[in-house]
């Protein structure tokens, strides 16, 4: 029993001490609400800050994809823009390829008027002094007899010879060359071709063979064949080192190997062409190419 009495005693002192005051109480109380308000903000503010990087994200996410899609569209356009001014190129290149040669037909038809004028006059030149030397002559010359048994005075006319044979003659040089020309320049290739062959056959110390082996190289490169064209090129510069197609077949030369995808080579004779002849009028073409394969610094 006072075991008991003991055990109540020591329980209702423990009791006693651990009971707070009301002032405590109230203040701990106090200060739990205060912890559950702060922790109610906390939470709204990570709701507000989650809802806020949701948002942000989405237009990240829609910003980067309008970025993706006017980089693709960008890259569209370029493609197009870079065909576009490759297929300009390559129609531009054909151009100037067209004027070349028939701005080289153009000069070459006016040497060739020239050079047939001054034949032309030295041979009215000739037949002038022919002429004049006829007219002494039949000054000088008394008339001839008449002839006995024949009425009028007139001898018999002379019967032509018998048994002559025609024989096929070769047109003159400059004919077969202005053949030759006229049908490279119409685009008759394989005619223009084999006449540029014959006036090489039968012509080929004149003034005008380096002209007729440069066309024997353009007909090959109009053809697209350029391994050909460059062949008939070389013989310009080894056969014919007067002729003033060098310039031109140098040019040619170049465009031929750059067509074959040979460029370092191309590039190389394009050089040689504004080293050796840099007042050509081939010189801007090459100068022109040059830079367009960045191969010299533009000015």
């Amino acid at each position: 029993m006072k075991k008991v009495l003991f055990l109540a005693a020591v329980a209702a002192l423990v009791g006693v001490l651990l009971w707070p005051s009301p002032a405590v109480a109230q203040k701990q109380r106090d200060i739990l609400i205060q912890v559950q308000r702060d922790v109610t903000t906390l939470q709204q503010q990570l709701r507000d800050l989650q809802q806020s990087v949701d948002r942000s994200s989405a237009v990240l996410k829609t910003l980067i994809e309008q970025a993706v899609d006017a980089v693709n569209h960008m890259g569209t356009v370029i493609d197009g823009l870079e065909q576009s001014v490759q297929q300009a190129q390559a129609r531009t290149n054909t151009r100037v390829d067209s004027l070349v040669v028939q701005v080289q037909s153009l000069r070459d038809t006016v040497d060739e008027v020239g050079a047939r004028l001054g034949r032309i006059s030295q041979q009215l030149a000739e037949t002038q002094g022919v002429m004049r030397s006829v007219d002494a002559r039949l000054a000088t010359t008394p008339p001839p007899a008449p002839v006995e048994g024949l009425e009028g005075g007139s001898g018999a006319a002379a019967a032509p010879p018998t048994g002559t044979r025609a024989q096929t003659r070769v047109p003159s040089a400059q004919s077969l060359y202005d053949t030759a020309l006229r049908d490279f320049i119409a685009g008759n290739y394989d005619l223009s071709q084999q006449q540029f062959n014959d006036y090489l056959r039968y012509y080929g110390r004149t003034e005008l063979a380096g002209n007729a082996q440069f066309y024997l190289g353009e007909v090959q490169y109009r053809q697209h064949n350029y391994q050909s064209a460059i062949q008939n090129y070389n013989r310009v510069f080894t056969q014919y080192s007067n002729s003033n197609k060098i310039p031109a077949a140098l040019l040619k030369k170049g465009y031929a190997l750059l067509e074959l995808k040979q460029q370092a080579e191309g590039v190389r004779v394009l050089r040689r062409l504004l080293e050796k002849y840099p007042r050509s009028d081939q010189a801007p073409m090459a100068r022109a190419r040059l830079r367009r394969l960045g191969a010299i610094a533009s000015r």
